[in-house]
């Protein structure tokens, strides 16, 4: 392998403005690295999640995810951060559309522009299964949802009223258990404050808040937050495969191919949710380059017997 330093950026993803959104780490590597060597400099640079991206011997590009403690399947807004980088270290233009290989397969993402940046990514959308709801969460949320799911990414979701305040909960990581603690999205819709039930949906002609959350000059549709302390995350800021997730459900509530969703986290952000194709969700959002360097971090050379995803 050569030795040398290594392009590092970190991305602020599914932000307008500078400290915001969720940051994640982007290494562009010259060829695969030790997962152990991943693993130590993830900790390091210590975001919820550092990408890194190569080109194969065939020139197509490879991407990989760490948390500060593990390896993940799958990662929306690292993938936004990754495209942002390419595009600022010259590696994409705008318009220009590619696939990048990852543990979930490959990707379609679109550098959309500049000033401010702005990308599309795809992600596969796994079904929500109905689960009985857990005892413990009224407690622990202060109220019971109205409806909770299981999914085959390993999220937990669950639905409160239009009335709850998501933005003031008091994060619950500590306190969740089992499969929650795998990644535990807690959702609402945004909009006129209307009763919710699961057999009334949410009625796509009401008239929209003027004010509120806007991402792209569009409403929110709906808002969401993200825990996962078995991944290392107490909170996730703006979780792009949480919002993939759940977002066929918002289209079908609202009968819309495109929903808005917002995360109303310490560092908030939100994205523009469309339908791509059968069990896929294209996420459109901005981001912010908070910083661009080199990398001295040693030899990175591949341990192909560990090699794999070590996530859910």
């Amino acid at each position: 392998m050569n030795e040398g330093p290594l392009q590092v950026a970190l991305v602020e993803a599914f932000t307008d403005t500078p400290l915001g959104g969720n940051g994640a780490g982007v290494v562009l590597l010259r060829e695969p690295a030790g997962p152990a060597w991943m693993q130590a400099l993830a900790a390091r640079l210590h975001q919820s999640e550092t990408a890194f991206l190569w080109r194969d011997t065939d020139g197509e590009w490879r991407l990989r995810w760490f948390t500060p403690s593990c390896e993940v399947p799958l990662c929306g807004h690292a993938t936004l951060a990754a495209v942002l980088a390419l595009g600022h270290w010259g590696q994409l233009t705008v318009g220009e559309e590619l696939a990048l290989h990852s543990p979930s397969g490959p990707l379609a993402v679109r550098l959309e522009g500049f000033g401010p940046a702005s990308a599309r990514i795809v992600l596969p959308s796994a079904g929500l299964e109905p689960q009985p709801i857990p005892p413990y969460l009224a407690q622990l949320l202060g109220e019971a949802p109205l409806a909770y799911w299981s999914s085959p990414l390993g999220y937990r979701v669950a639905l409160m009223a239009d009335s709850f305040d998501l933005a003031a909960l008091d994060q619950p990581s500590a306190e969740l258990r089992g499969q929650d603690r795998q990644g535990f999205v807690v959702m609402q819709p945004l909009g006129p404050k209307q009763p919710l039930t699961l057999a009334q949906p949410v009625d796509p002609n009401q008239p929209r808040p003027t004010k509120g959350p806007q991402v792209l000059g569009q409403p929110a549709n709906y808002q969401l937050r993200f825990f996962a302390p078995g991944l290392g995350i107490a909170e996730d800021p703006v979780t792009g495969s949480a919002h993939a997730l759940v977002a066929p459900y918002w289209q079908e509530r609202l009968a819309q191919t495109s929903v808005v969703g917002w995360q109303p986290s310490p560092s908030p952000g939100g994205m523009v949710c469309t339908t791509a194709a059968a069990g896929r969700i294209a996420l459109t959002g901005r981001g912010h380059l908070l910083w661009d360097g080199s990398l001295e971090a040693g030899s990175c050379a591949p341990d192909l017997a560990n090699w794999g995803v070590c996530g859910p």
